[in-house]
This record gives structure tokens, sequence and C-alpha cells, in this order.
């Protein structure tokens, strides 16, 4: 898999947003998860996704502002990924990628 870098801005309007938090809503951090694992998906042909071998969350992300994925290969089966947004890193992890069957 090709290194990969894709921009996302995730409505005011997301269902996930009416509880977290009323009045002073961020992207649950689920959601962010989400849009990383469907990226990486889509961008693997003979792969499937093993687990997601771990994250840490810096930054809180808001609605309406954009955020950027970057994807990179750092082994075989290894996927490094990080989300960006306004020059700053929100959050990073890996995912285990193995064979399909």
């Amino acid at each position: 898999m090709a290194d990969i870098c894709e921009s996302y801005i995730i409505s005011e309007n997301h269902p996930s947003l009416k509880g977290h938090f009323p009045n002073n809503p961020i992207v649950p951090a689920v959601v962010i998860l989400d849009y990383v694992r469907n990226l990486l998906e889509s961008s693997l042909t003979d792969q499937r996704i093993k687990t997601l071998a771990n994250s840490k969350f810096i930054r809180p992300l808001f609605p309406q502002q954009e955020f950027t994925i970057n994807l990179n290969t750092i082994a075989a089966h290894k996927i490094k990924f990080e989300c960006i947004s306004n020059g700053e890193k929100i959050i990073y992890g890996t995912f285990i990628t193995e064979e399909r069957l």
C-alpha cells in the first residue's frame, strides 16, 4: 500500500454530537477512528484489518474542523496513522493487517 493522505470535515449535524457534549460538542474518538478505518479498508487490496494495535488521543476535534488522515506502511502488516488538524496532531496509532483469505 502506498502512503495515503486524505482530508475530512465532520458536520455539526453528525448524530453522535448531540450527546457529546451538549452546548460544547467534540467529535467522539470512535467517529474519528471510523474515518481512519474506512480510509484504510478502501486502500487495502490483498489484506484486511486484523486489529487496532494502539491509539493515542492528544487533542479534541470539533465539528466543522478540517482534519487530515495520514496512513503510512511501516512494516509488512503494520500501518501507522495520524490525524492532523490546524497543524497539530490530534490522534495517532497503528493498525495490524493480515492477508485476505
